[in-house]
């Protein structure tokens, strides 16, 4: 499904060159749930970014479902990452003015769904994740660990070939986040391919398999969660 080849992503500041990671090799096979661990400023994140298509490596390759991505132009990774991709942020990233079903709608729109069958499988995708009741609220009528319910059926309503999550549970309290690893749970048990970023080994063992990353390269990939 994915592979990574000698990825290498540096960041510039001045005449000062930062690099993040360094020679990533990495492998996810399809229907595999991976969550990607390691210390604060380990290069998790990065490492997401790069595969998910949000950020251009500074050398090295992306390979997804066979596509070359690193040789994609930006307007066809945005189409890949809209059609194939599903993204769920720490920080819920939803819209403020909008409920929650237009919220989950709104990238399907963007794909050219027509609105009547968007919002049908906005609603299907919030009963998904036990939101039923909630459609019509606004982000601010909801807490948090409902907000982050919305951003993970937002990230499967088209049902994409992988599901990015970094730090899902970071801005949430214990019983919010065990709810949301117990939906990723499911999907994965249904047949998604979840690549996850944690930095709670708790909720890392909770993934098929660990990857651990430290100072830009993995370490260590054999370790499997429950």
């Amino acid at each position: 499904m994915l592979k990574v080849t000698n990825l290498v992503k540096s960041f510039k500041n001045g005449d000062i060159e930062t690099q993040v990671l360094k020679g990533v090799n990495f492998e996810a096979k399809d229907g595999e749930f991976i969550a990607i661990m390691g210390r604060s400023g380990a290069g998790k994140s990065t490492f997401m970014y790069q595969m998910g298509l949000l950020d251009e490596p500074t050398s090295g390759e992306i390979f997804i479902d066979g596509h070359e991505t690193h040789k994609m132009t930006e307007k066809q990774k945005m189409n890949f990452r809209l059609q194939k991709f599903g993204y769920v942020f720490q920080d819920y990233a939803l819209l403020p003015e909008l409920t929650a079903v237009e919220n989950v709608a709104l990238p399907l729109l963007m794909e050219n769904i027509d609105s009547a069958k968007a919002t049908k499988m906005a609603i299907e995708a919030l009963t998904q994740v036990n939101l039923a009741t909630r459609l019509n609220n606004l982000p601010s009528q909801l807490s948090g660990g409902e907000q982050q319910r919305v951003s993970i059926a937002r990230a499967v309503a088209h049902k994409p070939d992988i599901l990015f999550a970094d730090e899902p549970t970071a801005n949430l309290d214990r019983e919010s986040s065990v709810t949301v690893m117990n939906i990723f749970k499911e999907l994965h048990k249904q047949g998604q391919t979840i690549i996850m970023v944690t930095h709670e080994k708790e909720y890392g063992d909770m993934a098929e398999k660990i990857v651990w990353l430290d100072d830009g390269k993995i370490v260590s990939g054999n370790e499997h969660g429950k």
